[in-house]
């Protein structure tokens, strides 16, 4: 089923429920996917489209928490992370930072990568093959670090 299709059902679902926070955010994976039909790409929507509008959305709501709380709006970065938690039922699990770390280790060893100035070519294939996996932010922290070692 295509994350339109369960957008749709979630939609349904949500609205015989009552659950407010629930339909505000499949409502704004739907905007998102919509905008991204009718912005001209003349293609299909693909699984790796799906998982950079629901990425872009997620980082959206992290970042406002983070400017909320920095504010000390407590209540709406609870809100935030409302929605944040819902986003991510639509992303793939995440990768502990071990797993990340061993996957690197071997990007390194792979390219021959041996101090930082190596950071573009090693960082480049990580985020290619850890994309969706795992957040980049700290894809680029253990990069630094290993590098650095």
């Amino acid at each position: 089923m295509s994350l339109d299709q369960i957008i749709t059902e979630q939609m349904k679902a949500a609205m015989k429920s009552g659950d407010r926070i629930r339909l505000d955010t499949v409502r704004s994976i739907r905007a998102a996917i919509l905008e991204f039909n009718t912005s001209g790409a003349n293609r299909a929507l693909t699984e790796e489209d799906e998982l950079k509008i629901v990425q872009k959305l997620a980082k959206k709501r992290k970042d406002s928490i983070e400017i909320y709380k920095t504010h000390g709006r407590i209540e709406a970065a609870e809100k935030e992370q409302q929605e944040l938690t819902i986003l991510e039922e639509f992303l793939p699990k995440q990768m502990e930072e071990f797993e990340i770390k061993s996957i690197i280790q071997k990007i390194i060893n792979d390219t021959g990568a041996t101090n930082s100035k190596d950071f573009g070519k090693v960082i480049g294939s990580a985020m290619k093959e850890l994309r969706g996996k795992a957040d980049g932010t700290i894809v680029q922290t253990i990069v630094k670090s290993l590098l650095e070692n």
